[in-house]
This record gives C-alpha cells, structure tokens and sequence, in this order.
C-alpha cells in the first residue's frame, strides 16, 4: 500500500483508465489488425498515453541494473514477434510490486513485476514469461475481446483492461459497485482459457527463435503453479487456486502439460548463473515502502501505521489498498480526499461504495478513540439480491488532512467479525518504523556437506522455510540441493 496519501496521481491514473474504456467502445486499437501483424500507430499512441498510469497503478516502475537486464531480455524475445524490427520499438518496465504478474498492453508496452522474476531459476523463463504477454499483443487478444464485448453490448474495456474488484464476483460482492473496492494491481488483463494457450504457444515459438530452451515456458508455469499452492498452505486457505481477484490468468497447473508438449525435446540456452547474478539482492516480498505484511501484522514505515487482521485470515498488500479476506468477509484498507470531519469522511466512503446505481449511507455513525486515534464508524445493510449483507466503514483520523478507514462487508449481523480488526490499528513510533528491513534474494552456492534443510534454514522466515527454498529454487519434492551449484535464499537486508 504505497503512497496512499498521493491522491490526485491514483485519481488521474483510474479515471485515466475509466476514459480508456470509455473510448474502446468507439475505436478499438487492433480491432481491425490481422494476427502478427505490426504494431500499428494507433495502437503505440494509445499504449504510450496509459502507460505511465499503469506503471502507477501497478507498484511504480524499477530503475537500474534489475531493470535493465529485464529490458534487454523483453526486448531480445519480443522482437522475435515481428511486431516490429527494432528492440527499441518495445518498451519493457521492471514494476516493484510484490505480486506475480505480467502483462502487455498494445504498443510495445510489456510489464513484469519483480517478485515474479524473482520466482524464476533462469533467463529462458524470464524470456518466456514476456514472450507468452507479447505473444497476446501479437495475436490482438485484447482487441478481439473488446470486439466481442462491443457486439454483446457489454460495453468496451480499453485494451483489455478490465477492472476487476476484491469481491470478485462472489455473493458478497455484488452489493458493492465496481470503481468502490477497487484494490490496487487490479487493473489487469483478462483473457480467455483458449487465448492463454496461444499465448504459450506463441511464447513458445519466439522463444525457439531468440535461442532459448523452450521448456522454460512450462517450468516457470510448474514454479507459478507450486507458489500458488504454498501460498494457499501458508495462508490456511484450501483452495490452491489463485483467487480470481488476485490473478491474471487461469490456475497455471492446468498449462504446465501443454507446454510441456509444445516444446518437445526442444534445446537451447537457460543462462541459470548469469541470471541469478543479475538478481542478486532484489527485494523479494513487500517493499517497506509501500508496506509489510508479517503473519497478520500489516506495518507501514512510512505512513507510521500498524494493525492486524483476525485470525483465519489473510491479507494481500497492494499498490492503493490492503484487503483482509477470509470465509467470514472482506475487508480493505484504503484513503480518501479528509477535510478534518471525520462524519462526513465517513458519508463519501458509504457514497463512494454504492456508486451511482445504489444510495448507500449508515444507520448511524458512532464516534470513538482508538489507540489514541479519534475515529468513527457506521454500518448499512442492504440486499445484494441474494442475501442481506452488512457494509462496514471505520474510520481513523491521522491529521487534520489525512484520514485512513477500513471498508468491510460481511453476511448480515456478522459486522463484528471484523471488531478486533478495527481495534488494532495504531499509530507506529519512529523506532518501530526504523525497525522495518526489506528482505532480498540472496545467491548462495551450496556446499559439500549442505542439503536442502541447511539451506532453508538460512531462509529469512519464521514458517515453511523448507517448502519456500524448494518453490523458489523449483525443486520438487524428492530434489537435493547439488554441491557448487547456486541457489535463491531469501535474507533480511538493507
């Protein structure tokens, strides 16, 4: 959750968006370009508009040595698309973003985010990752579903851009509008089962064609499918699957076959060392600038604000919001525009969360102090058509000018799911703040009497250390580290 006293540059950003979808429905950039066709000047003028939106929503872009090694590989393997001829024509960004995302917009646009190349074991699956986005470029994706959506009516979603919420579409959600909960990192692209496995296939071919060994699609698909499941085990969640809220695309498990068939017994270069050289000491997990999560303990440094979510739930940390889910509700963190009226803060939210399609406002609002914090908080129950629901606001003011408030939703008279939630939140002293170090990717070489244990206990986590060395090293289950071979290890550092 960075920056979320930047308010004006998360507004421009999302109505930046909103005026994108808006003009799709008119003109689709693509709509009339045949598959591997060449990036047309509609298309590099649309994507160079939104790009510096989409760098902003999606954790802000990465300079420097990491950035420019990503740059260079994006580069070599999207040119092989045909696009364009020249690896200047694309413009490939490093986001610093905690989450495991990639994507391509038209124009040349392609983004990765660092925590996903830090889940990658070589410079083939670095390659293989922007290739299979590119490959959604080059086969106008985007377009052809704007164009199938202008036909049914549904409306246009600019580039493929379609705004999906932390509710998702879930029987709790539907009571909230679209543009409320919108969580950060949630401006993504959509794509179909079918469009995802020609984006492999797609990826899979440049890949050939750059000289890259073409099964590092299906392990970087193998290592995304593992992560899913760690991650599901580390936050007490059954369901392995990614949730639709966050992710971009369908489970990765169900592809790791097909791409395996595609590439056949294919051969080419990996470039393991000089990879794991070029990410040595990236922030892996959460940047302390934009917040941390540690077990249920949310702590911004720099906003100077802590709290914890409930147990049996799990929280997601993103660029505008943090969102607290489990079976029980969702709840967000986020900000608004604070006029020093806490009461009236609270109104906009409620009016903010209904949108234009539902007048929402509380029952009552009731004043408090928390932790010190003057706050107030009101609750509104509605129908979302299946059910009656309890919206939720609780609000915290910081300053004159900035106010903070958590939005909940759960079944109707289950509002105190969320009590312990909305009592945690504290203001952080400076110490604390100073106490907040990021952790990075260390690469480490094994030694002769070291194994799988010994190297996982070096891992900078209190949980499931074992099991996060195997998926970040991409060894399964029954692998054993190799003596002079180099691996991922994740250390605190500054």
């Amino acid at each position: 959750m960075s920056n979320l006293s930047s308010r004006k540059i998360r507004a421009a950003a999302v109505a930046g968006v909103a005026s994108l979808a808006l003009s799709a429905c008119a003109s689709i950039p693509g709509a009339n370009v045949a598959p591997g066709s060449p990036i047309t000047a509609q298309e590099a003028q649309v994507g160079a508009q939104y790009h510096p939106q989409f760098v902003a929503e999606f954790g802000g872009e990465m300079t420097g040595p990491y950035a420019n090694y990503v740059e260079q590989v994006g580069s070599n393997v999207a040119v092989q698309s045909g696009l364009a001829n020249s690896r200047d024509a694309f413009e490939v960004t490093l986001l610093n973003s905690s989450v495991n995302n990639a994507f391509a917009v038209p124009g040349g646009y392609v983004y990765a985010t660092r925590q996903l190349v830090n889940l990658m074991n070589n410079e083939a699956e670095l390659a293989a990752v922007l290739g299979h986005e590119v490959g959604h470029v080059a086969a106008r994706h985007s377009a052809r579903r704007q164009a199938t959506a202008q036909r049914n009516q549904l409306g246009g979603v600019g580039i493929a851009i379609l705004s999906s919420i932390l509710l998702g579409d879930s029987a709790l959600g539907n009571t909230i509008s679209r543009g409320a909960l919108q969580g950060s990192q949630m401006l993504t692209l959509s794509y179909s089962r079918n469009q995802e496995l020609e984006a492999d296939q797609l990826g899979i071919e440049y890949l050939n064609r750059a000289g890259y060994d073409p099964r590092a699609m299906a392990t970087l698909l193998q290592s995304l499918a593992a992560q899913n499941q760690l991650d599901a085990q580390l936050q007490g969640r059954n369901n392995a699957t990614i949730p639709e809220w966050a992710s971009t695309h369908p489970d990765p498990a169900s592809r790791v076959q097909n791409a395996a068939q595609l590439a056949g017994t294919g051969t080419g270069v990996t470039n393991r060392n000089t990879f794991l050289s070029r990410i040595d000491g990236l922030i892996y997990g959460d940047d302390p600038q934009q917040g941390v999560i540690e077990g249920r303990q949310f702590i911004h440094p720099i906003l100077r604000l802590s709290f914890t979510a409930p147990q049996g739930f799990y929280m997601v940390n993103g660029t505008r919001a943090v969102s607290i889910n489990g079976d029980a509700g969702r709840a967000q963190l986020t900000t608004g525009p604070y006029n020093n009226d806490l009461n009236s803060y609270l109104r906009s939210v409620f009016q903010a969360i209904g949108g234009d399609q539902q007048q929402l406002a509380p029952a009552s609002i009731q004043r408090t102090t928390i932790n010190g914090l003057p706050a107030a908080y009101g609750t509104a129950t509605v129908n979302n058509g299946q059910q009656q629901v309890d919206v939720t606001v609780f609000a915290y003011e910081f300053s004159s000018n900035q106010a903070y408030h958590f939005q909940a939703i759960t079944p109707a008279g289950q509002a105190g799911t969320f009590n312990s939630l909305f009592n945690s939140m504290r203001r952080i002293s400076a110490n604390e703040a100073g106490s907040v170090i990021p952790r990075r990717i260390d690469i480490v070489t094994a030694g002769r009497g070291d194994s799988v244990a010994t190297m996982a206990r070096r891992m900078a986590y209190t949980d499931g250390q074992e099991a996060r060395f195997r998926v970040l090293n991409g060894l399964g289950s029954s692998d054993s580290v190799v003596p002079g071979r180099q691996y991922k290890i994740v250390i605190r550092a500054n």
